[in-house]
């Protein structure tokens, strides 16, 4: 029976794997957001984890312990003071891993190492974007997206206040899985997360609806000035987004910038007056 196997050994002999994961773990909790390969990813999270309990401790022993493991001692500082306050309230799941394609070269799985509720929280942004797409995709009646553009979303703040108390199973203007995303992320962080999801929210709503009307218009400038190709790169949509209206999955649809270039060459766009008009280029 083999014993003390917890953790990998990435072909590394002792010292030079710990030396690896010291490392680690000072980068995530200086930058709170790294990107390494899955399994490296996964034994730093446990790692992490604890330095943050130390942290939470706030005593001398636990003080001694972090500054011995942490290579940076300035980091020792944050960690009992601004990691700490963070956390106080969270009995444990500090960090977060998103996986994110493979590395060019072996092909090894990658990863996003973040501590949860950072200033630049993946999982906040992805819950934004897809709450402003689900409010503008229920918001587009009959009459198009003319009204939204002339009056835009206002209610984003109170749809956001009713659906973070609404309970398991009961009905809301979101799906079931955004309302549970949008729940865990606001459970633990302050009031002022709520104006701020709501504003990112219309941001995405707004970016979402403006995009195909700036296409459309460029469409119109090409056909009025018959001159050879018009760049419509920076308008093409993206992985994870689409026209307002459509039903796909929460990841998909907030992806943005972790997607890659979709490689069709048809795009929708939104009329003022119609629902939407198909362009092949």
């Amino acid at each position: 029976m083999k014993h003390g196997v917890a953790f990998r050994k990435f072909s590394r002999p002792t010292a030079h794997r710990m030396l690896m994961l010291r490392n680690l773990v000072t980068s995530l909790l200086e930058h709170e957001q790294i990107k390494t390969t899955l399994p490296k990813a996964r034994d730093t999270a446990r790692l992490a984890e604890k330095i943050i309990t130390l942290g939470k401790k706030g005593d001398l022993p636990a003080l001694r312990r972090a500054t011995s493991f942490l290579l940076k001692p300035a980091m020792v500082p944050k960690l009992f003071t601004q990691l700490a306050e963070r956390y106080a309230q969270r009995p444990g799941g500090y960090t977060r891993i998103h996986k994110f394609g493979t590395r060019p070269g072996d092909n090894a799985p990658n990863a996003i190492l973040e501590l949860v509720d950072n200033p630049h929280d993946l999982r906040f942004e992805m819950t934004a974007r897809a709450v402003g797409w689900e409010l503008l995709g229920k918001r587009l009646g009959p009459e198009g997206p003319k009204r939204i553009v002339d009056e835009g979303i206002k209610d984003v703040h109170e749809v956001v206040l009713r659906e973070r108390d609404i309970e398991f199973l009961q009905r809301g203007e979101l799906r079931p899985k955004t309302r549970w995303n949008l729940q865990k992320v606001l459970k633990f962080r302050p009031m002022g997360a709520i104006a701020e999801l709501s504003r990112k929210a219309e941001d995405h709503a707004d970016a979402l609806l403006a995009r195909p009307i700036a296409l459309k218009e460029a469409v119109e400038d090409k056909v009025d000035k018959e001159k050879g190709a018009t760049e419509f790169e920076s308008l093409r949509l993206k992985a994870g987004q689409t026209v307002p209206g459509g039903m796909r999955s929460t990841l998909r649809l907030a992806q943005g910038a972790l997607g890659k270039e979709t490689s069709t060459d048809q795009v929708i766009i939104l009329d003022r007056d119609d629902l939407e008009v198909n362009i092949t280029m």
